[in-house]
């Protein structure tokens, strides 16, 4: 059976990403706003197009918009090291929720947003960003602290795997002294 992970980096097949693609990936600004303003547009169509009273259709949608937001921010986060997750993640959760707030407010000037089975108005406003601030941003936080403790679980197995655990004790005690010498 081929192992799914390679144990040299020459293993990987030759795989050319397009750097637009890229580039974009690595912008926290450009994924955010992207993220935001979509989801506002699929949580709007989602909530007016289909059956209110349908539990199964609601939790699918949930699930989809969540799965989006969620992947969105892995495609953003997977560039950079987990050290660095610390402030991208909750300022991809902000920068996230003030899109979907400008969006949101576009929505109400068309009379477009919904809340519930009325439609929002400008004094709904910021409850509505108040709401979306608290759930995305938490979300995405909670979201990146589960996916780095799944990225550093599988590194660890891979590294028990080729039988280097000193590697990763070594790895952990030179965090160690960096994290000491940074508080003094």
């Amino acid at each position: 059976m081929t192992p799914y992970f390679p144990h040299h980096t020459v293993e990987w097949p030759k795989m050319e990403e397009p750097p637009a693609f890229r580039r974009f990936t690595r912008s926290l600004v450009e994924m955010a706003v992207i993220t935001g303003v979509l989801f506002r547009l699929y949580r709007a169509l989602a909530m007016t197009t289909g059956p209110s009273s349908n539990w199964v259709f609601l939790g699918t949608a949930f699930a989809l918009g969540a799965l989006f937001i969620f992947g969105m921010a892995t495609l953003h986060l997977g560039n950079f090291p987990l050290r660095h997750w610390v402030w991208r993640a909750p300022l991809f959760g902000a920068v996230e929720v003030a899109a979907e707030g400008l969006t949101s407010l576009a929505l109400i000037m068309a009379r477009r947003e919904p809340l519930g089975s009325q439609r929002a108005s400008f004094t709904d406003w910021p409850e509505i960003i108040a709401s979306t601030l608290v759930w995305r941003v938490g979300g995405v936080i909670i979201f990146a602290l589960v996916l780095a403790g799944v990225v550093q679980f599988v590194r660890y197995l891979l590294l028990r795997r080729e039988n280097r655990v000193h590697t990763a004790m070594a790895v952990h005690e030179e965090m160690a002294k960096h994290e000491v010498g940074n508080r003094e």
